[in-house]
C-alpha cells in the first residue's frame, strides 16, 4: 500500500512538472531555448514506457507514462505554434525594415 502511495505522489509530480514547462511554453509564445527534439524524443520514450508498464501490469507507470504521453502531444502543437508566430514576427520587421 505505502509502496502504490510513493508510486502515485511521485507520478504526480513529475505530470504536474513536465505540464507546468509547456504551459511555460505556451505563454512564452517563443521557441526561444526549446529544442524539437526534446518532445520528439519525450514521444517515442512515453509511447514505448506505457506500453511496456500495461505489459507489466504496472498501473502507477500506465497512468505516469500516458499523462507525459499526453504533455508530449502539447508541448509538441505548442512548439508549433510558437515556431509559426516567431516566423509572423520575423516576416512583420522584414516587411518593416524593407
Amino acid at each position: 500500500m505505502l509502496t502504490d502511495v510513493i508510486g502515485w505522489i511521485s507520478s504526480a509530480i513529475l505530470v504536474l512538472t513536465i505540464s507546468r514547462q509547456v504551459y511555460s511554453q505556451w505563454r512564452s509564445r517563443t521557441v526561444q531555448g526549446v529544442s524539437r527534439w526534446l518532445f520528439i524524443g519525450q514521444l517515442a520514450a512515453s509511447t514505448g514506457f506505457t506500453i511496456y508498464s500495461y505489459l507489466v501490469e504496472n498501473w502507477v507507470f500506465v497512468f505516469s507514462n500516458f499523462f507525459i504521453l499526453l504533455t508530449a502531444v502539447a508541448g509538441q502543437l505548442v512548439y508549433m505554434r510558437n515556431k509559426r508566430l516567431d516566423e509572423r514576427r520575423g516576416a512583420q520587421r522584414q516587411a518593416r525594415a524593407a
